[in-house]
């Protein structure tokens, strides 16, 4: 739920660096989420209607709500809905937060792994599917990729509220730790035989790449199976998020018969 960062004051005075997430159904799930907030913005003026009920969430919880103008939110965020909730920076999750959260749940652990994804509305519209379909995780590079940023966070309609996020260092040191654990990896490559004969029901994590890439060749070699979903028509691939909603619900299909 990282965000847009800007300079606060808390009540010395002092600027302090704050996240935003921004977006109603955003702030809605950040809210339900239980997280830390220092503060709701609203937009001036918007008395009622869906920021009202927002607002009036945010007050029931003891969660100061302050009214701004539009050139405040857009500060940090164009497409803010007229709300935004300012938190402290995102913790992210550890590779062993993960697996805890799965085994609380009795499940065999159901990762995500985002090889240099670029575009953060990408990552969000992945994680909300992630989400949806009941993963425990999702693993992202610490640099040259998108970031949990305001933009992730709306894609993700505050999914990312509700998944744990982890931040690793190199993608393929993470595969292999993955796979001590005895977890089986799936990289989703076009071409490749088909996701729905593919036997996701154990501890699983799949592997979505770049978008102009795919998923690089030393992560694909890693891998213990590569797979991909039949196309009928004239293009050969689906953007990177819709492929990821079709697998991860198969597999999700196939975990909860």
């Amino acid at each position: 739920m990282s965000k847009t960062f800007n300079r606060e004051p808390d009540s010395s005075g002092t600027a302090v660096s704050n996240a935003a997430v921004c977006g109603r159904n955003a702030v809605n799930e950040l809210l339900k989420s239980g997280r830390p907030v220092d503060k709701i913005l609203i937009r001036s003026g918007s008395k009622e209607g869906p920021l009202s009920v927002i607002a009036a969430k945010a007050i029931s919880l003891g969660i100061p709500v302050v009214e701004a103008d539009k050139k405040k939110l857009d500060s940090y965020s164009e497409n803010h809905q007229g709300v935004a909730a300012l938190v402290p920076e995102r913790e992210y999750a550890s590779l062993e937060d993960i697996f805890i959260l799965a085994e609380s749940r009795g499940e065999a652990p159901f990762i995500v792994v985002l090889d240099h994804i670029n575009d953060p509305r990408n990552l969000g519209a992945v994680i909300r599917s992630a989400e949806c379909a009941g993963v425990h995780g999702v693993i992202i590079p610490k640099r040259n990729a998108a970031n949990l940023n305001a933009t992730a966070s709306k894609a993700s309609a505050g999914a990312d509220a509700h998944v744990p996020v982890c931040k690793v260092t190199n993608i393929a040191a993470a595969i292999d730790e993955l796979k001590e654990r005895g977890v089986w990896v799936y990289s989703a490559e076009a071409g490749a035989g088909s996701a729905y004969e593919a036997d996701m029901t154990g501890p699983i994590a799949v592997v979505f790449g770049n978008e102009g890439d795919g998923v690089s060749k030393l992560v694909r070699d890693k891998s213990d199976f590569v797979i991909s979903i039949p196309m009928y028509g004239k293009l050969n691939s689906l953007n990177v998020s819709s492929a990821a909603a079709i697998i991860l619900f198969e597999a999700a299909k196939q975990r909860n018969r």
